[in-house]
């Protein structure tokens, strides 16, 4: 069990952040035990090969620095994000900064023999550091910029569910609820971990908390009392590889393809957040698409709690059955 120790300090410097890091990292965990993780197969299953064929699997350095299981990986991989939606420029240059002393230091906690890359990076941390940003880079373009838009609009909601939970249950309900391995009692935030067990005072600092894609099912953590961080699943993350049908061609020749799609999703009733998050559109798109779409009797619109729910209407249902044949 690793237990964070709060300070009052502490307590008012909780904070949120997305990282394209912490998804670089967790997602390249995934692919090296893609076995692991159903939940992101289609994904894996996607980019597997691409990455291969870009020199990015094993002898890479990243290959070297992210092993499969429950080990150790290096914290200047993942530095805390200092805006909440840090591009991966912003965040790489980040790592390129980082003091040699602690590329060296944390490169003395791996647990595995180092390859002739790590070695490299060890001796001489600033072409080592810029050979990392490389990859890091060609790895992003291959295997998570095209989803980046759905990933992002995601975490995103996720900021703002957690925000509005803050603001109803303060700090308590928002721990608590994270994630089943995660628990708040006494100034204390208890993780049940698989790498390390220890109690870790912060320093007034805070927390970062990252809402990730790619941690899923566990939690990570970085447990530097100056800026400790964890990662954890966001809610709803299996939603995004699944496939929506395409929009009948005939119907997107008649109101565009953009809002043929937005009548394919709502074959069950979705918020505005989440027609964005699944179709990568805007949510100022969508929401003026919505709103044509209501003006033309093609769809309805409810509120569910806090969320407001758009459904299509019979009208809507013979349009698409119509395009389809």
């Amino acid at each position: 069990m690793l237990t964070l120790e709060f300070s009052t300090g502490d307590m008012a410097r909780i904070r949120f952040a997305l990282s394209c890091l912490w998804e670089v990292a967790s997602s390249y965990h995934v692919l090296q035990a893609p076995e692991n993780y159903t939940v992101q197969r289609p994904w894996v299953d996607q980019v597997h090969a691409r990455v291969r064929a870009a020199g990015l699997g094993p002898g890479s350095l990243l290959s070297a620095l992210i092993p499969p299981g429950p080990r150790y990986m290096p914290d200047f991989l993942t530095p805390p994000s200092a805006t909440l939606t840090p591009s991966l420029a912003e965040e790489l240059q980040v790592v390129l900064a980082t003091p040699h002393e602690v590329v060296r230091t944390e490169l003395n906690l791996i647990e595995w023999p180092r390859n002739a890359a790590v070695q490299a990076l060890y001796d001489d941390p600033a072409t080592g550091l810029r050979r990392l940003a490389d990859e890091i880079t060609a790895y992003w373009d291959i295997a998570l910029a095209e989803h980046w838009p759905r990933m992002k609009a995601l975490l995103e909601a996720e900021v703002f569910h957690r925000a509005r939970l803050l603001a109803e249950e303060g700090a308590v309900g928002l721990l608590n609820g994270l994630h089943d391995a995660i628990g708040w009692q006494d100034d204390t935030l208890s993780i049940a971990h698989k790498m390390c067990g220890a109690e870790v005072p912060l320093s007034g600092n805070g927390l970062l908390i990252v809402p990730a894609i790619f941690v899923w099912p566990a939690v990570r953590t970085v447990t530097s009392p100056e800026n400790p961080q964890l990662a954890y699943p966001a809610r709803g993350i299996a939603t995004l590889w699944e496939s929506a049908a395409p929009a009948p061609a005939a119907l997107a020749a008649v109101i565009g393809r953009s809002r043929a799609q937005l009548l394919v999703e709502l074959a069950a009733p979705l918020s505005t957040t989440d027609l964005a998050r699944r179709t990568g559109m805007s949510a100022g798109g969508v929401s003026q698409h919505l709103s044509a779409l209501r003006a033309a009797g093609l769809i309805t619109a409810h509120r569910a709690g806090h969320a407001v729910l758009n459904m299509r209407t019979p009208a809507a249902d013979t349009l698409l059955a119509a395009g389809v044949a």
